[in-house]
């Protein structure tokens, strides 16, 4: 009787225990999982200029890729952007022919180089500037961190395809630094600064440093205004800046953005004798502008600026540079991209070829270049279809989040992306659990497929269109009440409405779909095989450009779970 009653206990001890188990894991919340992402681009311009043989499409970085700067070691190329509070910072591209483009990853890409925890989106990484320096064979990025407490930075490496080391916070102020390393192995930093007197809104100097190569730091006192408002401070000219120096014919050549990066924005370049100046600017400034151009034109290109030369290893030149593709309203969701156009420089200043007329959409490679854009893993380009199905242990560089890591939510395993939600919604200026493709063209399609069943109304999953934190769409699968539902909100100025909901029941998997055409996005959805169903009909871009929005990212388009959603 004994062993009967101390089995039948066991028993119901090993009943008890399994009915709590599977009790806990009923009420324990579902983390959402990706399947299937595609993006895929529909861009007019791009249908009607088809590539011919030896040619390729610019900008060459669509989206969000602003402020380029490029560097060149052999014939080794590499190129970086601003990434402001995006996460990892400062993408890096390598190239062995200024066409084809692989992502080797990013420049800061750990917690020590990054502190951006509660930045706006433009805050964060300003301006970098990539430059290679011979005499120690070394490659410098110096920028600017707004937030964080760092201000001005350098880091370094022998190996870009290696990694960088932590920041060394450099003293002194301003924005946009650069870094110049003379024949005689001396070292200079140019960089925007205010000027002791403001004469006018918009009035700024470029300062020039003597930079220790051995402390990395910049050497007290020796500091100078080389630039004094602009190519003719008489004319009020605003925010000189992007500095950046080059020797040619024992000649300095200091070449700057100037007019704000927007509809007024140019490239300028000054000559001098010595890097600390003085500086006398060209007859023909500015050299690079389409702010002279008529407003209504045919693809349109604008804010052309903050440009950045290389050479080549036969002596020919090009020129990055930044540069905006409205749509038919006006506005700018894509961003501020990066541009390439070959430079002429047989005469005494650098001029971009067709730099100052409409931009083309298309231009030659150089000799004896092929391009294989979009193919053996080079950078996608022009219209293209980009589909992740998150098989990969690691993330696709494309990737990127806001304010801190991806790996802290987003996890690829074998049933595909699963994001863990965070007690945080997107309308906040934390790290949120959204991982972020940019907005690449005008007209695109793109879509994700989504397993997720949320426990309360404050749980969400889904898609969300993020310009910044006061500017969005989220578009997802919460509760209302104890009913599933698929709800439309945006967020305009902070103030978050929604848009559109509908009841769904969650028996299969549901894919939603985002359609843009220009201005008009549309939020449609389908659930297991049915026909797709559009939720809220169209609505208007417009709160995803910079023109509404401000500050300086392009548009958005992320895999994003809270369980502490807006209402």
């Amino acid at each position: 009787m004994r062993k009967e009653s101390m089995l039948l206990i066991a028993i119901l001890s090993l009943s008890f225990c399994y009915l709590t188990n599977l009790n806990a894991q009923s009420k324990k919340k579902q983390i959402p999982t990706f399947t299937q992402f595609t993006y895929q681009g529909n861009d007019r311009v791009y249908k009607e200029n088809p590539l011919r043989e030896n040619e390729f499409y610019t900008p060459i970085m669509q989206g969000c890729y602003p402020d380029p700067s490029i560097t060149r070691k052999g014939d080794d190329y590499y190129l970086v952007n601003s990434s402001f509070a995006f996460y990892p910072g400062v993408p890096i591209f390598h190239s062995k022919d200024l066409v084809n483009w692989t992502q080797i990853g990013n420049v800061l890409d750990r917690d020590s180089q990054l502190k951006m925890e509660n930045l706006k989106i433009s805050e964060g990484i300003y301006a970098p500037d990539i430059v290679y320096n011979p005499h120690n064979d070394t490659f410098y990025m110096i920028t600017t961190h707004i937030g964080g407490d760092m201000g001005n930075m350098v880091v370094k490496t022998k190996d870009p395809m290696q990694g960088w080391s932590d920041p060394i916070k450099l003293d002194f102020g301003g924005i946009d630094p650069a870094l110049f390393f003379d024949t005689d192995g001396k070292a200079y930093v140019v960089h925007n600064d205010a000027p002791t007197t403001a004469l006018y809104e918009g009035h700024r100097v470029i300062k020039i440093w003597e930079y220790d190569v051995e402390n990395d730091q910049v050497i007290t006192g020796s500091d100078e205004v080389i630039v004094d408002g602009g190519v003719d401070i008489e004319q009020k000219p605003i925010w000189i800046e992007g500095p950046h120096i080059y020797k040619k014919n024992d000649k300095y050549y200091l070449m700057c953005a100037e007019g704000g990066t927007g509809d007024w924005h140019s490239e300028v370049v000054f000559v001098s004798d010595h890097p600390k100046g003085s500086y006398t600017p060209a007859a023909n400034n500015p050299i690079l502008s389409q702010r002279y151009l008529m407003k209504e034109r045919d693809n349109k290109v604008d804010w052309a600026g903050h440009a950045d030369l290389i050479e080549t290893p036969d002596g020919s030149y090009y020129g990055v540079f930044l540069g905006v593709r409205p749509n038919s309203k006006g506005y700018v969701n894509t961003g501020r991209e990066t541009f390439m156009l070959p430079v002429e420089w047989d005469g005494e200043f650098p001029v971009f070829v067709n730099g100052l007329i409409p931009l083309s959409p298309k231009q030659n490679t150089p000799k004896g270049v092929q391009n294989w854009t979009g193919q053996e893993g080079y950078f996608l380009n022009g219209n293209f279809t980009f589909t992740d199905s998150f098989a990969s242990p690691q993330l696709n560089h494309r990737w990127i989040a806001v304010r801190g890591m991806r790996e802290t939510f987003a996890k690829p395993t074998k049933n595909g992306l699963q994001i863990t939600p965070l007690p945080v919604n997107a309308s906040e200026r934390k790290p949120i659990a959204a991982l972020f493709h940019r907005q690449q063209h005008k007209t695109f399609t793109t879509s994700t497929t989504l397993f997720y069943l949320p426990a309360s109304e404050q749980d969400l999953a889904g898609i969300i269109c993020y310009q910044n934190e006061d500017y969005n769409y989220v578009f997802g699968i919460t509760k209302e009440g104890q009913q599933n539902c698929l709800v439309l909100q945006k967020n305009e100025n902070g103030i978050v409405s929604t848009v559109a909901k509908t009841a769904i029941t969650l028996n299969a998997p549901i894919l939603l779909q985002v359609d843009a055409d220009e201005d008009d996005y549309r939020f449609n959805y389908a659930i297991g095989d049915t026909s797709l169903q559009n939720l809220g009909g169209t609505v208007s871009g417009d709160i995803l450009s910079t023109n509404k929005a401000g500050g300086f990212t392009g548009s958005l388009i992320g895999l994003y779970a809270t369980s502490m959603r807006s209402k």
